[in-house]
């Protein structure tokens, strides 16, 4: 399968977390620092992106930025999103979905919950 799965957090340690947990089913991983970080990433590199993961509180550009901003993108409209952060109130769920997310999660992350949207979501 080709294309990359890319991960946003502000957090090292959560970044390589999620990579190690995604790996295991064989897929590629691209990391960013914050929205700003990703969108770079995004728009600077020609290879086929197959979803997204990411935190919502980071520094630079939130996670809620990020998502409208590459929703409003046609290439992106409809790429495969979760969030996963540690704000578990009713109006961070909400607001994570009217950006534009598929799937919210809250930390700490559950690996096997974590792979089983994976692959509900990109069909892995």
């Amino acid at each position: 399968m080709g294309g990359k799965v890319l991960i946003v957090d502000d957090s090292e340690m959560i970044r390589n977390f999620h990579s190690y947990i995604i790996k295991t089913i064989g897929l590629e991983i691209i990391t960013a620092v914050d929205g700003a970080d990703a969108l770079e990433k995004i728009y600077g590199s020609n290879q086929e992106l197959l979803g997204c993961i990411t935190d919502i509180n980071m520094p630079n550009m939130d996670g809620y930025t990020f998502i409208e901003r590459l929703r409003e993108d046609p290439q992106y409209e409809d790429i495969p999103i979760i969030i996963i952060s540690t704000e578990d109130e009713f109006k961070d769920r909400e607001r994570g979905f009217e950006a534009g997310a598929n799937v919210y999660i809250v930390k700490p992350t559950d690996p096997d919950v974590l792979l089983e949207n994976i692959r509900m979501l990109l069909g892995v």
